[in-house]
This record gives structure tokens, sequence and C-alpha cells, in this order.
């Protein structure tokens, strides 16, 4: 009788993918700090907080690749315009295999009040055409948005005579800007725990800000 012995290869451990962060926004400076570029705006400082530098290149985008809490992590900022922004998310998310569920869109949200954020995962596109665009290129609304309010004219005392294509394509005010800035710390320290944690812990940190 002849034993036959097989020897097994250990299982090989599993990589996980890559996660993007995406700022919705438009390019050029007449759009620098508009309410529509809250998403750019938000990018930019989580890069300076973190130490990086955005390149560009075939993405049509502002790009950077980091590592945070041992992820690696890519912040996009496309700059084929708002409603076209899907164009550019689709491609690089493709190209690095970064499924939907593993991106996180940061934009601005006429229906909240300045400066209440709010994370959710997943659903509709709420009147938002950079949203709109990156559900239709992505086939796919499963992926977590950080909204930032910046309030609707004619709501609240805010700017009643003025049209909402205007309002959102114009200038923050001062205090618009100052409170942005000062949730800029939540807005970190929830998207650090996004990545360490999972979307539940990091909603239960912003969504309490109002």
């Amino acid at each position: 009788m002849s034993f036959r012995i097989c020897f097994f290869r250990p299982l090989e451990r599993m990589v996980e993918s890559d996660y993007l962060i995406v700022g919705l926004g438009n390019p050029g400076e007449n759009y620098l700090n508009t309410r529509h570029n809250v998403g750019f705006i938000v990018v930019d400082e989580l890069a300076r907080r973190w130490g990086g530098d955005f390149s560009t290149g075939k993405w049509q985008a502002f790009f950077l690749r980091t590592s945070l809490n041992g992820r690696r992590v890519h912040l996009l900022k496309p700059t084929t315009y708002m409603n076209l922004s899907g164009q550019v998310v689709v491609r690089y998310a493709d190209f690095y295999r970064i499924p939907a569920r593993n991106i996180l869109v940061i934009h601005d949200d006429l229906d909240m009040a300045p400066g209440r954020l709010k994370l959710v995962n997943g659903g509709g596109a709420g009147g938002h055409n950079g949203i709109r665009s990156l559900i239709q290129y992505l086939s796919s609304s499963d992926f977590s948005r950080l909204k930032i309010g910046i309030g609707r004219p004619g709501k609240g005392g805010i700017h009643p005579d003025m049209a909402v294509e205007r309002f959102v394509l114009s200038p923050m005010t001062d205090d618009e800007r100052r409170l942005l800035d000062e949730r800029m710390d939540v807005i970190e320290q929830g998207v650090r725990l996004y990545f360490e944690k999972g979307p539940a812990w990091a909603m239960n940190l912003v969504n309490s800000v109002k």
C-alpha cells in the first residue's frame, strides 16, 4: 500500500481594497470659494493636514495617494465640472479597483442649514448634479456621502431674492467660511473613523453636529 503525501499551501491573506475620497466642485479661480465648491475646499484641507500634494495627469483631476490608518487612501478632485464628475470617478475607481462601497463623496447640500453635517450611505441624488453624475457612471448609488449644509436661498432668512443657481455659485460669506473652518476638526475625525471602524461609527460623530 502506498501513501500520497499532500502539501497544502496556507490561504493567501486577502488584500483590502483601496478607499477613495472624492471632493465635488468646479475648477478655476472663479469658483474657488463658492458654496458649490465645499467638497474641493474640504478635500484640500484634508490633504494639507495629511501632508500630501496633489498631482494632475490623465485623470482630468487633481489626485493624491496616501496612507491613513494602515489603509491606502486616494483623494480626488475632478476637473470636468460638477455635472460630469462621474466620468472621472468611474475611470479612476476602475483603474485602482475601488468598489463603490469604498468611495466617500464630500459635497454641498442646499437642504441643510449652513455648517450642518450629515454622513449617509447610499441613497438618491437629492437634486445634486454631481451626485447624479456619479450614480449614472458608477451604475451604483452604493457609496457614502458626507453632506455639508450651505442653506437654501429664501429659507431661514438666507438671500430671499437670490436664485438657487446664482446662490450656489456665489462666494461664501466670511461667517459661512468661518463656520466651515470650525467644522474641519469634526470632519477629519469623522473621516478617520470611517476608515478605522466603519461608516456607522463615523455617522455617530458627524451626524451629531447640527
